[in-house]
């Protein structure tokens, strides 16, 4: 079990109701998170289609969350 900080922006700040949380979980990689999250949350976005940070560096998505770790959820951005 991992205590983590949660941020969301965009679309996903809008269906998690909060722009951060900190969750406790036992997902074994980010995409495991992020099906989590999607149960919890309703999150309508694939994450084929967002961007993943760990403490301020993009990471893949089979990256395992530590203890600690601030994960940013980035989704596509638009307009100009």
């Amino acid at each position: 079990m991992a205590r983590l900080t949660l941020e969301y922006f965009a679309l996903l700040r809008d269906e998690a109701g909060c722009p951060r949380e900190e969750i406790d979980t036992a997902a074994p990689s980010l995409a495991a998170l992020y099906e989590e999250l999607t149960r919890r949350h309703g999150f309508t976005l694939p994450a084929a289609r967002l961007r993943v940070a760990v403490n301020a560096a993009f990471a893949r998505w089979d990256h395992r969350p530590a203890e600690g770790d601030h994960v940013v959820f980035i989704p596509p951005v638009s307009g100009g």
